[in-house]
């Protein structure tokens, strides 16, 4: 569970704590952190972008083939009819042909989309919310947050509001130390590796942080640009941008009124809040105190299972507990083994000096024959 503060610091766009502007800690971001349901509810919701996709359900299987049959010593794959062409006797629709259909054809009613139970969607996003109240949590995401002076970070409204160009959005990011997450993600753009490159996705980069604001307005337009920033409105907060990838922990930059619509939202005045399963997660401190093992029965004893036999021909050390000599006798075994690979070692040595010394006389010898000649050039064979 995240820990708890009662208030929270309101940042003006110098960087600078507004004083008499702290607002209280939202509800929601003293939720339980269950990275499974996050995960789990991530990937269902992921699934709900997808397009359906399939290959021609004709392909592969335009030729007009028919089978030979067997007895002509070929394979009874379908082969194109006709004649004329290197295209007839070809074995088509198969896919193991040239120009065939492939094995499994896709089909578009595959189940592209994920039905998701809605009380578990909200209790993914109100853990991801609360996750990014937890400072090791976002720097574990791989947020550079080392100059911000307060995680949840909450700015005023103007501060968002009155950036309306990029220019100013960067001067705003940096006054509250948030900028160089931005850079952290520009610097992070490379090339895609895969066939993605090709498909309207050549880049990737990391995600910056998330800037949420309240009410509608033009704020959008200054952030945009800025690698990796992103924005949403606070009543649409979506899981998919607060714990991308389905690792909670996202940088989140609050304004002043989406803060303080949280409580709104998810606290007394809306939905309910999702309680923790244990109060006490320390699990093994709750069984081992006093109150509990004063009441718990005594541990049961288990019979003690039957000794396995096991063969002492394959197994060394039931061999040894049957013949305590039998190690003596593979060591002895392994230091004659030894022995004799470096007696044969050195008689190799031995021959490869002797044959090294007599390498040259060899030579020499070779070159006074060549010189020579042979000694039947003149057909006397010597007579």
């Amino acid at each position: 569970m995240a820990s708890v503060r009662p208030l929270i610091s309101v940042f003006s766009g110098s960087g600078e704590p507004v004083s008499d502007a702290s607002i209280p800690l939202p509800s929601v971001l003293v939720a339980p952190l269950r990275c499974d349901l996050v995960q789990s509810v991530h990937r269902d919701m992921a699934k709900n972008r997808r397009q359906a996709y399939a290959v021609n359900i004709t392909a592969g299987k335009t030729p007009s083939a028919s089978s030979w049959g067997t007895g002509r010593a070929v394979a009874r794959i379908p082969r194109v009819g006709g004649g004329g062409t290197s295209r007839s006797g070809q074995g088509a629709f198969g896919n193991m042909c040239r120009g065939g259909r492939m094995f499994a054809p896709t089909k578009t009613w595959r189940k592209w989309h994920r039905k998701i139970n809605s009380t578990q969607k909200r209790y993914a996003v109100a853990s991801a919310l609360a996750a990014t109240a937890v400072p090791s949590l976002v720097m574990a995401r791989g947020h550079a947050i080392a100059e911000v002076p307060e995680i949840p970070l909450v700015v005023e409204d103007s501060v968002v509001a009155g950036a309306t160009k990029t220019s100013a959005a960067v001067e705003a990011l940096k006054a509250v130390g948030a900028y160089a997450d931005v850079e952290k993600a520009a610097a992070s753009k490379q090339i895609r590796a895969g066939k993605g490159k090709a498909r309207n996705r050549r880049f990737k980069m990391r995600r910056g942080p998330l800037v949420v604001y309240s009410g509608a307005n033009d704020q959008e337009r200054a952030f945009r640009n800025l690698p990796g920033v992103e924005c949403c409105e606070v009543t649409r907060l979506n899981l998919l941008q607060l714990a991308p990838g389905g690792h909670m922990g996202r940088f989140v930059v609050w304004t002043a009124s989406a803060a303080a619509a949280l409580e709104t939202m998810y606290g007394a005045g809306g939905k309910s809040m999702p309680a923790a399963t244990m109060t006490n997660a320390d699990l093994g401190r709750i069984i081992n105190s006093d109150e509990v093992q004063s009441v718990v029965r005594p541990a049961l004893r288990h019979k003690p299972k039957p000794l396995r036999k096991k063969n002492a021909i394959s197994n060394i050390s039931a061999l040894e507990k049957l013949d305590p000599h039998a190690a003596a006798l593979r060591r002895s075994a392994a230091a004659a083994q030894a022995a004799s690979a470096k007696k044969r070692s050195e008689r190799k040595a031995a021959k490869r000096a002797l044959s090294k010394k007599y390498k040259e006389q060899k030579k020499s010898f070779y070159a006074k024959a060549s010189a020579q000649g042979d000694v039947c050039e003149d057909r006397t064979f010597g007579l």
